[in-house]
C-alpha cells in the first residue's frame, strides 16, 4: 500500500476554512489535529493542531495560550510542562518559517526556538530516552535540542512514537513498522507487521513501555506487548483518526485515546471499543 493511500499521514495543511460561520471551540480543535498527549498522572489532553495547542480534556476544549502556530509536529517529554514542537508560524508571530525546534516550559502556554529556525519543518516528532527524534525529510536525532545527527535511514516519510522512558523508537512507513532500539540511530523493519498509519508505545507511571497500540487506515486497532516486535488484531475504531497516544496505569489498565475529525474517542478494554473522551 502506498503512502499516498494512507489519509492524512503528515499531510499539510491544505483545506480551507468555511466562510460560512466561526468554528465553535471544539470544531477548531480537531479540525486539523497534528498530535495528542495525554499526562499520565493527570490524563489532561493536549491537541497540537493547525491553530495552535489545546486542552480538550473538557467541553469544549480550550486554547493554550495565544499562539497560532501550526504545530505539524508535538512531543510531550519525562516533564509535563516541557513541550516539544515544529511548524509554521500563525498570524503576528515573531519566529521564522518554518519554525524549527520549538520548546515550551509552561506546558505550551508559550515557545521559545530552540534550533533549526528557518530550516525545519519536522512533520514527525517524538522524544526516546533523552533523544529528540524527528523528520524533516532526513532523520534527525538531537540529545540537547540544539546540534543534531543526521540518520542513514531511507524512509523519508513516517509517523513517529518514542518515550522518553525507552529507547525504542517505531516509525510506521508505507510497508511495514520499522524500529529502533538506540533512539533513532539504527533501523530495523518489523517482519510481518501490520500496515499501520499511527502508533503509539504506551506511557506509564511507573516503568518503561513494553506495549504499542497502533491503527491501520481502514480503522483497525492493533496492539503489541513486546515493544512492537509482534502485533495481534484488538478491535476496531470509527472516524477518520487523525493522532494516538496511550497509557497505563499503575495497576496494569490500558487506556488509548484518539483524536478524529469530530471528537477525542477512548478505549479502556485494549482497543476492543472506543466512546467519546468527553461526554
Amino acid at each position: 500500500m502506498s503512502l499516498l493511500a494512507i489519509p492524512l499521514l503528515l499531510a499539510g495543511c491544505t483545506s480551507a476554512r468555511s466562510p460560512a460561520a466561526e468554528p465553535t471551540p471544539n470544531a477548531e480543535a480537531l479540525s486539523h489535529v497534528h498530535g495528542i498527549s495525554v499526562d499520565p498522572a493527570s490524563t489532561r489532553i493536549l491537541l497540537a493542531t493547525h491553530d495552535g495547542l489545546y486542552d480538550a480534556t473538557g467541553d469544549p476544549a480550550v486554547k493554550v495560550g495565544d499562539s497560532n502556530i501550526d504545530l505539524m509536529g508535538f512531543a510531550a517529554t519525562a516533564e509535563p510542562d516541557v513541550l516539544y514542537a515544529s511548524g509554521h508560524p500563525g498570524p503576528g508571530s515573531s519566529l521564522p518559517n518554518p519554525v524549527g525546534l520549538i520548546r515550551s516550559d509552561d506546558a505550551g502556554k508559550t515557545w521559545e526556538s530552540d534550533s533549526r529556525a528557518g530550516e525545519s519543518d519536522f512533520h514527525a516528532l517524538t522524544v526516546s530516552g533523552h533523544t529528540i527524534v524527528a523528520l524533516d525529510g532526513h532523520l534527525r536525532t538531537s540529545t540537547d535540542g540544539t546540534s543534531w545527527s543526521t540518520s542513514s535511514a531511507t524512509f523519508t516519510r513516517a509517523a513517529l512514537t518514542g518515550s522518553p522512558a525507552s529507547t525504542v523508537v517505531l516509525a510506521t512507513t508505507e510497508n511495514r513498522v520499522q524500529r529502533s532500539t538506540d533512539s533513532g540511530t539504527t533501523w530495523q523493519a518489523v517482519p510481518k507487521s501490520p500496515i499501520i498509519q499511527y502508533a503509539a508505545l504506551v506511557r506509564s507511571t511507573n516503568k518503561a513501555p513494553t506495549d504499542a497500540v497502533g491503527i491501520a487506515p481502514d480503522g483497525s486497532v492493533f496492539v503489541s506487548d513486546d515493544t512492537a516486535l509482534t502485533w495481534t488484531t484488538s478491535g476496531t475504531i470509527t472516524g477518520q483518526v487523525e493522532a494516538l497516544t496511550a497509557a497505563e496505569s499503575e495497576t496494569g489498565e490500558l487506556t488509548i485515546w484518539a483524536a478524529t475529525t469530530t471528537a477525542v474517542q477512548v478505549s479502556t478494554n485494549g482497543g476492543a471499543t472506543f466512546r467519546p473522551a468527553v461526554s
